[in-house]
């Protein structure tokens, strides 16, 4: 399964890794997700969120 936020949408970039000597070489830069319980109306859903949109909604929830 990719690496995905389940609200968002947002996934992993690809970029560049730099040397010292400024060599380049292909990296992916992976977004930062959590898995948690939310619970909407009496009914618990299990997702994966990028942890900033977590610390977003977890004033909502």
């Amino acid at each position: 399964m990719p690496r995905v936020c389940m609200i968002t949408g947002k996934w992993s970039k690809s970029g560049n890794k730099r040397s010292h000597s400024m060599r380049s070489s292909k990296r992916q830069f992976k977004k930062n997700l959590v898995t948690r319980v939310i619970s909407v109306a009496w009914e618990k859903f299990k997702v994966k969120v990028s942890a900033k949109m977590y610390k977003k909604l977890r004033g909502f929830l």
